[in-house]
């Protein structure tokens, strides 16, 4: 019998599985565009929050001109500049998922 292939959520669980890394690394290995991956990664949040053994980990953006951390901001994606000054270069930032399966 063929195995059953995982959908793309159920192997970007797999892959944050113990590391950390941004949507773009995750585009570039599951296929997919960026912006899958941010809607994707809604769903895995709300999957890993179901299970108290796993949690899910968000490694905010920083501006690399003012060290600004965006710590307080719930959404996933990258913020298009800093408050603080008005820089465009953010960084990415990056997922991962800690605790055992």
């Amino acid at each position: 019998m063929l195995p059953v292939p995982q959908t793309a959520r159920q192997r970007m669980i797999e892959l944050l599985s113990g590391t950390r890394l941004s949507a773009y690394q995750l585009a570039q290995m599951l296929g997919i565009s960026e912006r899958q991956v941010e809607d994707h990664l809604v769903h895995v949040v709300k999957t890993i929050a179901r299970d108290r053994k796993r949690r899910f980990i968000l490694e905010p953006s920083t501006c690399p001109e003012c060290h600004f951390i965006f710590q307080d901001r719930r959404k996933l994606t990258r913020p298009s500049r800093c408050p603080r000054c008005r820089s465009e270069s953010i960084t990415a930032p990056r997922y991962g998922i800690d605790g055992s399966s």
